[in-house]
C-alpha cells in the first residue's frame, strides 16, 4: 500500500474512533460531525510503523511540532492585528465606532491633523549676561551708606549680624552675575599674583570702597575674625564643588558654582585690607585645622595674604612667614606651582617702595619678632638646599632682607637674647649636615648669637664635645675671618675665656678622661682654639699700644701748643681713628 494512502486511512480512523487500531479499521460509512477536521499532518516515511498499543512512534514529536506551529501562527496573527490597529487614523469615525464602549470622550474629527503634528517648543528668551563690572557700577554709594547707618542702628550691639547684613547687601548687588562671568577658580589657577590680587576689588568704585572700609574700621576684632572665617569657609565650599574627583575615588555630589561668590570675595577683601592684623590672630587656627590645608586651596590663601599685605606690609609679611613659608619649605611634598605663587607674593611685598624700612620698623612688636627663629631656620634651609632647584635663586635674592628682619634689634635686649638662645641649637644642627653652604651660613648665625648674648658662650661649652663637627666649623670661620669678626668681639674677654674652657675639654677628651668619638675633630678644634687665642692676645696688645700712642700724641700736642683753642682736635681724631683701624 502507498504510504500516503495508509497515513490518510490512519488519520480517518483516528478521528472516528481514537481507540481503534489500524488493522481493525471499519470500511463502513463514517458518521459526519460538525467538528472542523484537523488538517492532516505532513506524511512521514516512518508514520506507518505502528507500536504494540496502536500508536505511532513519532506521534509525540509531531504533536510538539503542531503546538509550535500554532504558536507561531498565533504570534503572526497578533502582529498583523497590531499593524492594522496602527494604521487606523486616530479619532476617525470608524475607529470611534469600534471604541464606542470607551468611557473617555474623543476629540473632534477636525482636530486630527493638529493632534498628529507636534507643536514646536517655544524657546525662552536668554537673559542678558551681567558682568562683575556692570553689577559693581550699579552700586550707589549713598544707598550703601544709608543701608549701613540703618543696620548699625538696628543691630547696635550685634556686630556679627551687621556684618552678615553687609554681605547680604553686596550679595543682592551681584546676584545677576553668573558663574561664567566670574570663573575665579580658573583665574586663581592660571594667573600670576599681580593679577589675582586685585580680583574682584578692581571693579569696585572708590566711593563704595571708602564707605565700606570706613564702616569696617569701627568693628571689633572678634566679630571680624569670625566673619573672615565664615567668608573663607564659603569660598572653600564653592571650590570643593568645582573640583574634579581623582580616579578611583567616589564622585561627590556636584553643585553648580554659587553666584554669591563675587560678593563674598568683595567683602572679604575689604575686611582684610582694612583690618590685616585680624588675619594674623587667626593664623594658628588656619595652620592647625585640616580643612584649610591642601595644594588645591593654596591659591586661595595666597590671595588672602595678598589682601592683608595691601592693607599693611608688616601684617602681610607676618602672615606669609607664619602660614605660607612652612608650606613651601618642606622638601617632600612641595607643589612647584604653590611655591611659585608664594615667591611671587613675597617678591611683590619686598618690591613696594620703602618696604625694607617699613618692615624693619615693625621687626619687633610687643615683644614678638616679625620673623621668629623657627621661620629663619626654614628660610635658611630653603635658601641653601643640598641640591639646588629653579627656585633657589629666588630664595637667595630675598634671603638677605629677610635675614636682616630676623636679626634686627639692639644687642642685649630681651627679645634679642631670646632669639639668640633659640637660634644657636638650630645652627648647631644645621652645621652637622653634609651641606657646605648651609654649614657656613649656620656658623655665621652661631657667631651672631655669641655677640648678642653672653649666655650663649655657656651653651657653646655644653654642646662642644657632643657636637664637635659644628664647633670646628665655628672655630674655623672665626680663624679664617678674624679681621671681620674681631670688631664684634671687642673686648674679646668672654670669647677668650670660652676658648680656654674649650681647650680644657679638648685635653680631657684626648687624654681619655672624657669619651670623644672623633679624636681627629677634637685635635682640629684645639688647633683653631690656639690660633684664635693668639689673635685675641695680639689684638689686645695692639689696642693697648694704640692707647699709649694716643696719650703720647696728646701730650706732645699740649707741649707744642699749650693753647687749647688753637689745638686741631679734628686732625687728632682722624689720626687716632686710622691708627685703631689698622689694628
Amino acid at each position: 500500500m502507498d504510504p500516503a494512502a495508509a497515513a490518510a486511512a490512519d488519520s480517518s480512523a483516528s478521528v472516528a474512533d481514537p481507540s481503534s487500531s489500524a488493522a481493525g479499521s471499519s470500511h463502513g460509512w463514517q458518521k459526519v460531525t460538525s467538528k472542523r477536521q484537523r488538517r492532516a499532518p505532513p506524511s512521514h516515511p516512518h508514520r506507518a510503523v505502528p507500536t504494540s498499543n496502536g500508536t505511532h512512534v513519532f506521534d509525540s514529536v509531531e504533536l510538539k511540532a503542531e503546538e509550535r506551529r500554532r504558536a507561531i501562527e498565533a504570534a503572526a496573527a497578533a502582529a498583523a492585528d497590531a499593524d492594522a490597529d496602527a494604521t487606523v487614523i486616530p479619532n476617525s469615525a470608524a475607529n470611534r465606532s469600534l471604541s464606542s464602549s470607551d468611557d473617555e470622550a474623543e476629540p473632534a474629527v477636525g482636530d486630527a491633523a493638529a493632534a498628529t503634528e507636534k507643536k514646536p517648543k517655544e524657546k525662552k528668551p536668554k537673559k542678558p549676561k551681567i558682568t562683575v563690572s556692570e553689577a559693581a557700577a550699579k552700586i550707589d554709594p549713598d544707598d550703601l551708606s544709608s543701608f549701613l547707618v540703618d543696620i548699625t542702628g538696628s543691630y547696635e550691639s550685634q556686630q556679627d549680624i551687621q556684618l552678615m547684613r553687609f554681605a547680604d547687601y553686596f550679595g543682592r548687588a551681584f546676584a545677576a552675575v553668573g558663574s561664567s562671568q566670574f570663573p575665579w577658580v580658573k583665574t586663581f589657577k592660571e594667573s600670576p599674583v599681580a593679577k589675582i590680587i586685585d580680583v574682584p576689588l578692581c571693579h569696585i568704585s572708590d566711593p563704595v570702597y571708602k564707605t565700606s572700609v570706613d564702616w569696617i574700621a569701627k568693628k571689633s576684632a572678634q566679630p571680624l575674625g569670625d566673619f573672615i572665617l565664615w567668608c573663607l569657609d564659603s569660598i572653600l565650599a564653592d571650590l570643593a564643588s568645582q573640583q574634579t574627583p581623582a580616579k578611583g575615588s567616589k564622585k561627590p555630589v556636584q553643585q553648580s558654582p554659587s553666584k554669591g561668590q563675587v560678593a563674598i570675595f568683595v567683602v572679604l577683601a575689604m575686611t582684610l585690607r582694612q583690618k590685616p592684623d585680624v588675619l594674623v590672630t587667626l593664623l594658628p587656627k588656619l595652620r592647625d585645622n585640616p580643612k584649610y590645608q591642601g595644594h588645591e586651596k593654596f591659591p586661595v590663601f595666597v590671595w588672602v595674604v595678598g589682601q592683608a599685605s595691601q592693607g599693611g606690609l608688616v601684617a602681610g609679611m607676618n602672615a606669609w612667614l607664619q602660614y605660607l613659608l612652612p608650606l613651601i619649605s618642606s622638601r617632600a611634598n612641595v607643589n612647584p606651582q604653590s611655591r611659585d605663587l608664594a615667591l611671587q607674593l613675597v617678591e611683590r611685598i619686598l618690591s613696594v617702595p620703602k618696604a625694607r624700612s617699613i618692615l624693619l620698623d615693625g621687626a619687633v612688636r610687643r615683644g614678638e619678632r616679625l620673623l621668629p627663629p623657627s621661620a629663619l631656620e626654614l628660610l635658611m634651609r630653603a635658601t641653601f638646599p643640598a641640591t639646588q632647584i629653579k627656585a633657589t635663586e629666588r630664595f637667595l635674592a630675598i634671603y638677605p632682607t629677610l635675614k636682616e628682619l630676623a636679626l634686627a634689634g639692639s644687642p642685649g635686649t630681651k627679645t634679642t637674647k631670646q632669639a639668640s638662645q633659640q637660634l644657636l641649637p638650630s645652627a648647631v644642627k644645621a652645621m652637622q649636615e653634609s651641606n657646605l653652604e648651609l654649614s657656613k651660613e649656620a656658623a655665621d648665625m652661631f657667631i651672631w648669637c655669641l655677640v648678642q648674648n653672653p649666655e650663649c658662650y655657656k651653651q657653646w661649652e655644653k654642646l662642644h664635645l657632643d657636637n664637635i663637627e659644628a664647633s670646628v666649623a665655628v672655630l674655623r670661620k672665626l680663624s679664617d675671618e678674624w679681621n671681620e669678626y674681631s670688631v664684634k668681639f671687642s673686648p674679646p674677654n668672654a670669647l677668650k675665656q670660652t676658648l680656654k674652657n674649650l681647650r680644657a675639654k679638648n685635653e680631657q677628651a684626648l687624654s681619655g678622661v672624657v669619651d670623644a668619638s672623633n679624636q681627629t675633630a677634637v685635635k682640629e678644634a684645639d688647633k683653631y682654639c690656639k690660633v684664635i687665642l693668639g689673635k685675641c692676645t695680639r689684638g689686645s696688645s695692639c689696642i693697648r699700644g694704640g692707647v699709649f700712642v694716643l696719650v703720647v700724641a696728646v701730650a706732645v700736642g699740649f707741649a707744642v701748643s699749650p693753647d687749647m683753642h688753637s689745638f686741631d682736635w679734628k686732625k687728632l681724631h682722624s689720626m687716632v681713628s686710622s691708627s685703631l683701624q689698622s689694628f
